[in-house]
């Protein structure tokens, strides 16, 4: 997806480690981003403490760069990396965070909705010994159906993950920095960041946050997205449950369709040993014969993805780890 390229001049800030970055992923958000980052510089001039501005524009072809450009000029903090073309709001996410060099980063969208003001509460929230803060919008300033269609997602994910959060795709978020740059985000995923971050055991909490009605610029939001986001949540509860060991939910279904078309045979056998002949004619012999054969696919299907699975995550760790005491012995390194 292209995000493996780090622009150099990028990378090499990283050794300058900044207490706070807000990453501000855009589209075409022109008339927007003066006004947010006036906003936004006198919030983070009152914290007393260094941050960087980094946003990531996400192929806009509205004129976005040039401001962006020009905000770099005039501001030492503000950085921007621009995509070759609009690759989602998960890639631009995931270049933010991969570039962050701060010990804490902010993600905030670019469409004035957001209050910066909010920040500092943020700050206080997380320093309460959290991984990840999501905002709670409260109220809400979007339309009637954006907020019902928002409301149904929301208790959908709270349902099926157990996250009890009313706002889970809150674009405001603080995250520690080691843990937003360990996240994997792609394809359309960044909406269940949160969900993510549960899984691997990190502590997520919520903070209501001030909204505000979108004033310029056209929202990204439709029922498109609401059909899409289905499907990625079934993609989460997946990987959240099989990851690992997807022979475990291909292998149940194979052997399901096994035993049932199996169950069927004896059946049908039982019947052409009383005496009820033909059975070749009947529609249960071949709803059987179908089940034995599928159920096998389905099951060597699992066989093949465990091999797979094995291979790929060779040497990867498996476990996530908060924090480590006491110093290494020099002589534990010297073992040949």
């Amino acid at each position: 997806m292209g995000l493996t390229v780090e622009p150099c001049a990028v990378v090499k800030n990283r050794a300058k480690t900044m207490f706070l970055s807000v990453v501000i992923p855009l589209l075409n958000e022109r008339d927007n981003l003066p006004l947010l980052y006036e906003r936004l510089k006198p919030v983070l001039d009152s914290l007393h403490r260094s941050y960087e501005i980094l946003f990531v524009d996400d192929g806009s072809i509205d004129r976005s760069t040039e401001v962006l450009q020009s905000l770099a000029k005039s501001d030492q903090s503000v950085r921007s990396i621009h995509f070759t073309r609009n690759f989602g709001k998960s890639a631009a996410l995931t270049a933010g965070f991969r570039n962050a060099t701060g010990e804490i980063v902010i993600t905030m969208d670019a469409d004035l909705q957001d209050d910066p003001a909010e920040i500092p509460r943020f700050l206080e929230k997380l320093a309460g010994g959290y991984d990840i803060v999501t905002g709670w919008k409260f109220p809400r300033r979007d339309s009637v159906g954006k907020v019902v269609a928002s409301r149904v997602f929301n208790g959908l994910v709270r349902l099926t993950t157990g996250l009890r959060l009313h706002d889970i795709n809150c674009g405001f978020k603080a995250y520690s920095g080691s843990v937003a740059r360990s996240l994997q985000v792609y394809g359309e995923l960044h909406r269940f960041i949160p969900v993510l971050a549960h899984l691997q055991g990190y502590r997520v909490a919520e903070l209501k946050v001030a909204h505000r009605p979108r004033q310029s610029g056209k929202s990204k939001y439709g029922l498109r997205r609401l059909y899409r986001g289905f499907f990625d949540l079934l993609t989460i509860l997946f990987l959240a449950s099989y990851r690992r060991r997807p022979l475990h939910f291909f292998g149940t279904l194979g052997l399901g369709g096994i035993m049932m078309g199996s169950a069927i045979g004896v059946y049908l056998t039982v019947l052409w040993l009383l005496g009820e002949r033909p059975i070749g004619n009947r529609p249960l012999l071949i709803l059987g014969a179908i089940l034995i054969v599928v159920g096998i696919q389905v099951l060597t299907f699992g066989l093949l993805a465990d091999m797979i699975n094995a291979t790929w995550h060779r040497g990867e760790d498996l476990y996530v780890v908060r924090t480590t005491y006491g110093t290494r012995r020099a002589d534990e390194d010297s073992h040949d």
